[in-house]
């Protein structure tokens, strides 16, 4: 055990001594490197956003042609050309803020009177952007720190810019810029290396014009220890970075000292824990190699034994996994285990299902009774129904119930779909004799079929639904039907031809492809598609099925069967 432990924690601990110098290390300049990025990107965002509104400044001002307009406008008498003016002014400006989406409320304001002209926005009472918290005067603009939004329908941060329009007879005329209030937000909110970081801003004598932590650090109070080239620094349990912009600003990212610390103390964590992890495990290792070599195959050779045992004895499912032993906790043991008990599991069920599968041919068997005696019932009532109308002289009435006596034990009276030629025809002609009593109109029927091919087995009811379209697609009292099978080669040629109104491309298109809900209105109600699938399941592609129509003309329809070895002899 002593060696065991030795020559586990001693390379652990050599590596961890040697590597926590180069750690703390790369963990401090990857904390400070991701720290100076993003404040790098806050500063470029916020020089970019402030020379955005320096530039559409410009076009504003009287140099712009904007600006040239104000002035004519201020100048101008006529109604007319003042709303000319007017006009023009706002369309320009619709199009500047237009161009520029990252550009929030714009308006030209007079400060002697106190008043905004073509505001884009609605704008707050009491407008004085002169209160707003100075970033620097630059160039004859005055840029203004993050402050909220004059905008009447919002309270967002944003920052502006005030310029002097510089018009040749009054020079209290100023365009009042600001940025989009998303694009600050977005610009000041953020992290820098996986915590939560403050920002603030001082203009170029180290004045806070912008703070997220006012208590802290105050706005309008000079920062602590400000000196022109300080770039990072620690103040009231905070770190501090600053990166300083080309116009004299400067930014601040401000981080807690605890949040700073925070990665490497979760790295200290880390490693304590992984250490007594690592401790833990090499004790139970050293604990299991003694252990594990005799114990766990005692046990799973007890359970083997005790399973034959309890299933010798008849014992139930519950009543064995009940005994079973408890696991090993070693991976291949209770693998085997669990293998073991899962076959075993296995087993009874396929016990369960052969004993509810002879149940239920049990149920199934008293079912088959009872639907054997359902058709024969019906069919002798049938058969005295038969004999009635003959006693009564009801020769119609005669014809009808032995027809449909016969289509029935047809339909009923064999097991399995296989059939013959003769029957079906048999059966078909049973079916036209309904057809025309309950209809009550004559039609000529003429069945020709090949002696050689009457004994041929065929799927019941295959022929039925091709007369059945031949009556439905308009068949009067003049119609005929013919019937002719015969043997061409290797195949049984049927063919079903009719006098009626036939039928359009679209017609037989859907007739093959689809089973239209008016199908079930005559007849039987098969439809071809019980054709089609019959043909499927017993001939494969070997079969062939054929409508050739056209209206005024009739229908044809086709089919070809091919004979087996055993239906040619």
């Amino acid at each position: 055990m002593i060696l065991f432990l030795g020559s586990s924690l001693i390379p652990f601990l050599s590596i961890g001594a040697i590597s926590y110098s180069t750690i703390y290390s790369m963990l401090q300049n990857k904390i400070q490197s991701g720290i100076v990025s993003n404040l790098k990107g806050v500063e470029q965002s916020l020089e970019n956003t402030l020379t955005n509104l320096n530039h559409v400044s410009q076009q504003l001002a009287f140099d712009g042609s904007v600006g040239r307009k104000l002035d004519l406008l201020l100048a101008a008498k006529e109604p007319y050309e003042r709303s000319r003016l007017t006009e023009e002014v706002r369309n320009e400006l619709s199009l500047i803020t237009f161009t520029n989406p990252n550009i929030g409320l714009t308006l030209y304001y007079f400060q002697k009177e106190g008043t905004t002209l073509f505001e884009n926005m609605g704008v707050k009472d009491g407008f004085a952007p002169e209160k707003a918290p100075l970033l620097g005067h630059y160039n004859g603009i005055s840029y203004y720190g993050p402050h909220p939004s004059s905008n009447r329908f919002v309270n967002q941060i944003v920052l502006s810019a005030l310029r002097r329009v510089e018009l040749p007879e009054r020079q209290d005329v100023y365009v009042y810029i600001e940025s989009g209030f998303r694009l600050t937000s977005g610009i000041l909110t953020g992290d820098g290396f996986g915590g939560k970081v403050a920002h603030l801003i001082l203009d170029h004598d180290g004045r806070v014009a912008y703070s997220h932590l006012p208590s802290v650090f105050p706005v309008d109070s000079v920062f602590p220890g400000f000196t022109m080239d300080g770039t990072s620094g620690e103040h009231a349990g905070h770190y501090w970075f600053r990166e300083k912009s080309s116009q004299g600003w400067s930014v601040l990212s401000v981080i807690p000292a605890a949040d700073y610390n925070r990665e490497m103390n979760r790295w200290w964590t880390q490693v304590l824990l992984s250490s007594l992890v690592f401790l833990a495990i090499s004790l139970l290792l050293g604990w299991l190699l003694w252990k594990m070599v005799y114990k766990p195959l005692g046990t799973f050779h007890g359970e083997i034994e005790s399973m034959e045992q309890q299933s010798g004895q008849g014992q139930t499912e519950a009543e064995t996994a009940a005994s079973l032993a408890p696991a090993t906790h070693i991976p291949e043991f209770d693998d085997l285990l669990e293998r073991f008990r899962g076959m075993r599991g296995q087993i009874w069920t396929l016990f369960a299902e052969v004993e509810q599968k002879e149940k239920r041919r049990a149920d199934l068997e008293v079912e088959k009774l009872l639907y054997q005696i359902n058709p024969h019932f019906l069919m002798n009532t049938l058969d005295t129904v038969h004999w009635l109308a003959v006693l009564h002289g009801q020769g119609e009435i005669d014809r009808l119930v032995q027809s449909l006596n016969k289509l029935l034990y047809y339909n009923l009276g064999k097991l399995g779909q296989q059939s013959t030629i003769r029957e079906e025809l048999d059966a078909l002609q049973q079916y036209l004799t309904l057809q025309e009593i309950r209809y009550d109109f004559k039609f000529l029927v003429r069945i020709e079929a090949d002696e050689r091919v009457l004994g041929t087995p065929i799927p019941r009811f295959l022929l039925q639904p091709l007369v059945e379209n031949a009556l439905y697609h308009g068949l009067d009292d003049k119609g005929r039907i013919e019937v002719d099978v015969r043997q061409e080669g290797d195949a049984v040629q049927i063919a079903v031809q009719d006098n009626g109104a036939g039928m359009s491309e679209e017609a037989v298109r859907r007739l093959l492809e689809e089973r239209p809900p008016e199908e079930r209105r005559v007849g039987m109600g098969i439809g071809m598609n019980y054709v089609k699938r019959m043909m499927e399941i017993h001939y494969g592609e070997g079969a062939g099925l054929a409508i050739r129509s056209a209206a005024g003309e009739g229908t044809r329809i086709e089919l070809r069967l091919p004979l087996t070895g055993e239906d040619n002899t």
